[in-house]
């Protein structure tokens, strides 16, 4: 599957570090430290309506992480998936009367778009659900062999695999079994399903059933997959046994990345599977999540579609910390377009302060857990100042608009 075009990043001079990040696992911020090449794998879309908000927050979060790595030095391995087969798509495609691989391809297609508009560096890999089908079996097959699977004996044909293989199961989202078990049947699994070994075993592979699409599955019989062993399989067999970080939602922390990363230790004996667990907050509008379910959705289509400028929409999300849950409004939208306006003015003015200082304090704010609040402080004052005739600096405002296209991806 293609990714969408990307576009040319800027060079800044001196020298930066690898950003330190909240790990969901040890829940504090720590040094990310990848090697020559940083590996990272952020779970996509499942294709099934167009890109909210809450979609381009999560991927301005990541997209951060990759201009900071890069600005490090780094080379950057960014693996991103699409869920091409899932209930939620077939569910939609079948209450719109819709084939359900057209609504797939063209909602892929419309997120390729609102990524691009809003400057979103594009993964090395794009990779869908359905592609991934031959290697998913296979690794499903590793899982029973090992005994670490087991199909249910109702007939189904049904996969599941056994938290009994993986001893530190629940250390990365730090929940009890009770809380787990919660939103377990609440974000797609089945804890009470009879017949499982444990109710927290999540699906590896669903067997066929009437109506409904199926691949074959070799030994294991026509079916298709479950949730996470799609991210698990995508991301070793393109990222390695282990990587530099893990990111999403923090909706997925748990039973999404939890199970995902439960998977790849038992198939590659390394653990853990990230060095990072990264999660972003949700964006709520009058004061609920944003999500499909409740029909509240702000989609990035729209705004373009209406004329709104993408940099502006990308400045109102990183007006908030990405860890932390928010509230999209128009004045959030009304601060961005009157933000941007001001960079532009001040990036076109004659001189300013010390552009060598507005790209070192930039760096520190981000690379502190990502604070992009803090760096568009940075960059505010620094165009108050210039705006106001403060500052001999007359290489500072193309340095500036360098800065802020390197490293918050704004294009002024």
């Amino acid at each position: 599957m293609d990714a969408w075009t990307g576009h040319d990043v800027p060079t800044l001079p001196g020298e930066a570090l690898a950003p330190r990040l909240y790990d969901s696992a040890r829940r504090e911020i720590a040094a990310t430290a990848p090697g020559s090449t940083a590996t990272m794998y952020v779970c996509g879309i499942t294709p099934y309506d167009a890109t909210h908000l809450g979609h381009a927050a999560t991927m301005i979060s990541f997209d951060l992480v990759n201009r900071l790595w890069r600005d490090a030095g780094h080379a950057v391995n960014y693996v991103q998936n699409v869920t091409d087969i899932d209930d939620p798509l077939l569910e939609r495609a079948a209450r719109d009367g819709e084939d359900w691989v057209v609504l797939a391809m063209r909602e892929t297609a419309l997120f390729r778009e609102d990524m691009e508009a809003l400057r979103i560096i594009p993964p090395a890999h794009y990779v869908g659900a359905v592609e991934s089908i031959p290697a998913i079996v296979g690794h499903v097959g590793e899982l029973l062999a090992a005994g670490a699977a087991y199909t249910l004996e109702d007939g189904t044909g049904d996969v599941y695999y056994s938290i009994a293989a993986a001893p530190r199961f629940g250390y990365e989202s730090n929940l009890s079994r009770d809380e787990m078990r919660v939103l377990s049947a609440e974000r797609g699994g089945d804890p009470d399903r009879e017949g499982k070994r444990d109710p927290l075993d999540p699906l590896l592979w669903r067997g066929a059933r009437e109506g409904e699409p199926a691949w074959d599955g070799g030994d294991l019989g026509p079916g298709r997959p479950g949730w996470h062993i799609e991210c698990t399989t995508i991301a070793i067999d393109r990222l390695g046994t282990t990587i530099d970080v893990q990111g999403g939602g923090n909706d997925l922390l748990y039973p999404h990345h939890e199970c995902s990363a439960a998977h790849a230790e038992t198939l590659t004996g390394e653990a853990p599977f990230a060095s990072h667990y990264v999660h972003a907050g949700m964006i709520g509008l009058e004061g609920e999540k944003m999500s499909k379910s409740k029909g509240n959705l702000v989609f990035v289509s729209r705004l373009r579609g209406d004329g709104v400028d993408p940099m502006a929409v990308r400045l109102g999300l990183l007006n908030g910390h990405y860890r932390s849950d928010r509230e999209w409004t128009d004045d959030v939208l009304k601060a961005g377009q009157e933000r941007l306006a001001r960079w532009r003015s001040a990036a076109a003015a004659p001189a300013g302060p010390s552009g060598e200082g507005l790209l070192a304090a930039v760096r520190e704010a981000l690379g502190n857990d990502l604070d992009s609040p803090a760096a568009l402080a940075v960059v505010d004052a620094w165009a108050e100042a210039a705006l106001s005739n403060v500052g001999e600096d007359d290489q500072a405002p193309a340095l500036m608009a360098r800065t802020v296209d390197a490293l918050l991806g704004v294009r002024l």
